[in-house]
This record gives C-alpha cells, structure tokens and sequence, in this order.
C-alpha cells in the first residue's frame, strides 16, 4: 500500500479541500474574499417562481431575486392607484403576500393551516380609537381598519393569495426569526404581544413562549410538509435572520437571549436541511454575525443591516446558484464596500418600521412613543 494512502487511511483530514481548514478559508482571507459558504442542493432558476416570507431581513430576498431578473412571486398586489412608496407603507410587496412578518415556526403553521383549511381564523379583532386592527397582521394598514368587517373581509383575501403563492410557487424561501412568542390561551399565535400596537395585554389569556429546539423542528416539519401537501413539487430554502432582539422577555440580557434565539434557529434549519432532500439552508446569519466580518454589515445601532451587507448576502446567495451553472446574474449595485456609518438608532428604528418590520416598534413603547 502506497505511503500518502496509508496516511489518508490513518487521518481522515488529508486531501480535504481549502474551504474545511479554518486558516485557508478564512484567516488567510480578506473578509471580502471569503467565498464559497454555500453550495445548494438545487436553486431556482430565472424562470421558476420563487415565494419569500418570514422576519424582517425576509423582505431583501424577494427584491434581490426581482432586481437580478429572477421571478420573485407575489400575489397580491397593491391597487393600480397606490404609488409605490404608499405600498411599502401599506405592507404590499414587502412578501409575496399581505401577510406581515411570520416570526416563528408555529406561526408559519398557523397561516398553512388557514390556508388549506384545516382551521379557521379566529374572531379576535382589536379595537383602538374607533379604528380597527387585525391581532394577525397588525401594522398592514398604519392606521387600522374603517370596520371589523374590513378586517376579516381582506385577511380572507390574504389568506387565498398565501395559498396562492404556495401553489403557483417553485420554490419557497423562509427566513427564521424568533423563538420567542406570544399565544392566547385559546391555542392560537400572534405575530406581535398584544397591547404593543393595537389590542390590550390580558395576562390572563396572554401567554409568553420561548420556543425550544423540539417544538420549533416540530412545528417547521409540520408546515413544510402541510405546504407539500398543497404544491408536491415545492422546493424550500430556508434562512436565519442576522438581525438581533429588540427586546427580549426571556429575563436574560438581550444579547444573551439574541444569541440563544438565533442558535436554536440554526440548528433547527440545519437539522431539517440535512434530513429532508426538499430543504436547504442559505447561512445569511453566518455571514452578517460571524466573527471574520467583524460587525461590519451592522448599521450604527448595532442591529439593522447596512445595505452594503444586504448586499454581500445576496451576491452569495447568487454565486451559489451560479455554481449549479444556472444564468449567470450579477449585483445590480457593483461592487461591495465596507459601509459608512448609517443614521442614529433612533431614525433607524422608524426607517425598519417604515419597511414593515414589526418588531422594531417594541423599541418605540419601550421609550414611551405612541
């Protein structure tokens, strides 16, 4: 037997490419040099539809795949007479459908469970200030609703065109956000605590729930496999979002609690990416938060991403899918450069809010604004 396989044999490390040693793939790199960090399964190609949903960060993938002439979804759409900026503020074409920020696993499942059928919405409907708000959705619409009526009436249309962008769709992408979460006592689970945006907090219906690793896989399968029920040939990329807590109800330092959150996420994304030959898993978390990047994709305040970051994702997202030898795309924006300094946290949090991220107001009731 030859020397150098004796030695493989002896030590599985040797003849293992650049990208598994620690100082070829990353200490020997500028950080923008950093390549590789993804290799798909499969991947969309330009023509196939693509649906997008999830936390905040959920809404640069759908844009990315748009700008970059691939078929990003969305099924509903804002009215012919509603200019472009009043429909990001209106919550349209921020996913492929009206549905605000799906957060959790479970949540994810709740509105497949609508949308097949298998439940019914509840009745809950909040009331403020003679305007009305859906527990479900609420900052769609920036001042509420003319009437409970209307609240159900459009939820109702939003959940068809969720449904629809699930049938029409080729591939699904999901980006995880939390584990924590608030339920009513009733079995159902709201994208924001009650009593923050609209509604009142009741601390006897109320009830806090950080998700843990079990319930999250649980649930995740369960609505991947509830969404393949309705469209057999969906294919899902799941993602977790970089972004941090704006608050936390965990009792830890929100820090502490940002990175048990996240941890959880991604090893629920990568359990179910290496288990299930339908799922894949894109690692835009690693790449905002690892320790070679240094924080520099962070805006000022420590949390929302600077465009240059959004940006470095979604060229490698692109790069892994050119691997696969799809069309060959490149960024509309040239190339990336460390970003500059972004605006003060405090206009910060009011520009995320304006892109429809819901969790950021939790920072504007803490200091008292409504």
């Amino acid at each position: 037997m030859a020397k150098d396989e004796q030695s493989r044999k002896a030590n599985p490390y040797i003849g293992l490419g650049s990208e598994a040693f620690w100082r070829s793939a990353i200490g020997d790199k500028n950080m923008f040099s950093i390549s590789d960090l993804w290799e798909p399964k499969c991947a969309p190609t330009p023509e196939q539809s693509v649906s997008t949903y999830g936390s905040c960060f959920a809404q640069h993938i759908g844009r990315s795949l748009r700008d970059r002439g691939y078929q990003w979804l969305v099924t509903e759409t804002a009215p012919d007479d509603m200019d472009e900026t009043e429909a990001t503020r209106f919550n349209y074409g921020i996913f492929s459908s009206r549905t605000g920020n799906i957060y959790t696993a479970s949540l994810f499942k709740q509105w497949i469970s609508w949308a097949n059928g298998t439940s019914a919405p509840p009745s809950e409907i909040w009331e403020k200030d003679g305007r009305y708000f859906d527990p479900f959705r609420p900052v769609i619409e920036p001042n509420g609703f003319e009437s409970a009526e209307e609240v159900t009436a459009l939820r109702a249309h939003t959940i068809k065109k969720f449904n629809d962008s699930i049938t029409q769709a080729d591939f699904y992408v999901f980006t995880m956000g939390l584990t924590e979460s608030w339920f009513n006592k009733a079995g159902y689970e709201y994208p924001m605590c009650p009593g923050t945006v609209a509604g009142e907090f009741d601390p006897d219906a109320h009830v806090f729930k950080n998700q843990n690793y079990d319930f999250i896989l649980e649930n995740m399968n369960a609505a991947l496999d509830a969404a393949k029920a309705i469209n057999p040939r969906l294919k899902f990329i799941l993602t977790v979002s970089p972004v941090p807590l704006t608050a936390t109800m965990s009792g830890k330092h929100v820090l502490v609690a940002t990175m048990h959150s996240k941890s959880i996420l991604r090893a629920v994304a990568g359990e179910l990416a290496k288990e299930r030959a339908d799922t894949d898993y894109f690692p835009s978390y690693e790449i905002i938060n690892s320790a070679p990047f240094g924080g520099v994709f962070f805006e000022a305040n420590k949390r929302s991403v600077h465009p240059a970051g959004v940006q470095f994702v979604m060229d490698t997202f692109f790069r892994g899918i050119n691997s696969l030898g799809a069309a060959q795309v490149s960024s509309p924006a040239g190339k990336v450069s460390t970003p500059a300094p972004g605006p003060a946290p405090k206009e910060r949090v009011f520009a995320e809010m304006d892109q429809g991220c819901e969790e950021a107001m939790l920072d504007v009731y803490a200091r008292g604004k409504k």
